[in-house]
């Protein structure tokens, strides 16, 4: 029987990053993970350049039915502590927009941070690591794995979320939750694209897969004005992965395509200016011109716009402004960013992200009902929960 301080379960941003911090501490450390290789997300992460954090994180940019539980946690590892860790090692980042920071080179950067720090630490990482069964002792816990035995005094779940399986997320973390009395709020795909099937959109969809541009997408009494991208399946792109966070099943969603504009007083004063002037050529001015003569071929009849009525011109308005989508699902767990709902955070300690069900337990990272919006917000909540529970473990 190896016997150990701590063992955490996932080798990825949450998991890599309370392994050192808890290690530092001088806690022996074992950090298992079922995968080949760890920080498999991280290396996927912000198309191969990992948005590692957030200039701009607070509490309103994560969603949670229990909202104030992070508050705790990122107000003790901030944004700003983790751009110091990585300024410490040298790693060349960037603001791209919105306070999202990136590595200037790859993923890999920040993945070799992490490990570099659980080296130098002292932590026991052991890949290809199946866990078979945990059990509850006097002492802590003990696990039967494919590599054997092990025991500990505490515990730590940092195996994720169901979000993008082929990388090896499973619902391993909510088993273990259930095993030990804890409750689970119902998950699902978030930060998704959506998919459509109503032939005229999905046609629509189609034929501008590739275009994208900026509008406002609003859905339950939040918005985002980020980019809309067309896809051969429906819509992506920032705002669309946005919303979908916000949006069930059924819903509808209302995407703003003018939002510098509004779009009744822009017609009505291009119609006084240019009556000669097409729609088509009108719009063309804002949208691509592809996307212009497609909106006005399937949406409006394409004529001078002195020939269009008051009524006539306020329902073109009311369609660039207002455009009406109801999704018909989304493209789910299989490229979703992130998963909603999880382990009730009203179980959890929000100071030490111990579990109140079973003393030596704790939950970080993803498994957690936290979720936070595009842009490096997940991140800092696993460096931020991971931070929590290194300090107790």
């Amino acid at each position: 029987m190896h016997s150990t301080d701590v063992i955490i379960l996932g080798a990825g941003a949450a998991g890599l990053m309370c392994a050192q911090l808890s290690a530092r501490r001088g806690r022996g450390v074992l950090l298992l993970d079922h995968a080949n290789k760890p920080g498999k997300k991280i290396l996927m992460s912000g198309g191969g350049r990992c948005n590692f954090t957030n200039l701009y994180t607070e509490p309103a940019n994560f969603l949670s039915h229990n909202p104030h539980f992070c508050k705790s946690a990122l107000a003790r590892f901030t944004q700003w502590d983790f751009i110091e860790l990585v300024a410490r090692h040298g790693v060349p980042y960037h603001e791209k927009k919105l306070g999202q920071l990136f590595c200037d080179n790859k993923s890999s950067d920040i993945l070799d941070l992490l490990l570099a720090e659980c080296d130098a630490a002292g932590v026991d990482l052991r890949m290809n690591t199946q866990i078979e069964r945990i059990d509850r002792t006097d002492q802590g816990y003990r696990l039967h794995t494919s590599a054997g035995p092990f025991a500990c005094q505490s515990l730590v779940i940092a195996t994720g979320g169901l979000s993008i399986p082929t990388l090896g997320a499973t619902g391993f973390g909510y088993q273990v939750a259930r095993q030990f009395g804890h409750a689970l709020l119902p998950t699902r795909a978030a930060l998704v694209p959506f998919t459509v099937t109503e032939p005229q959109l999905k046609a629509l969809c189609t034929e501008l897969s590739g275009t994208s541009l900026d509008c406002i997408a609003s859905c339950n009494g939040t918005s985002f004005r980020e980019n809309l991208l067309f896809t051969h399946r429906g819509l992506s792109g920032p705002a669309i992965l946005q919303i979908s966070s916000y949006w069930e099943s059924g819903d509808t969603v209302e995407i703003n395509l003018l939002p510098d504009h509004d779009a009744r007083l822009w017609l009505e004063q291009q119609q006084a200016e240019r009556p000669n002037s097409e729609l088509k050529t009108v719009l063309g001015e804002v949208f691509t011109r592809k996307l212009a003569n497609l909106l006005a071929e399937q949406w409006f009849e394409s004529r001078p716009l002195k020939q269009y009525t008051p009524a006539e011109l306020a329902q073109i308005a009311d369609r660039l402004g207002a455009w009406q989508v109801v999704p018909a699902g989304t493209e789910g767990y299989r490229t979703a960013e992130v998963t909603l709902g999880g382990v009730d955070t009203r179980e959890v300690s929000s100071k030490t992200m111990e579990s109140l069900k079973s003393p030596g337990l704790y939950f970080i990272g993803e498994v957690l009902d936290v979720s936070g919006h595009l842009g490096g917000f997940n991140f800092q909540w696993a460096w931020a929960s991971a931070n929590a529970a290194a300090q107790f473990v």
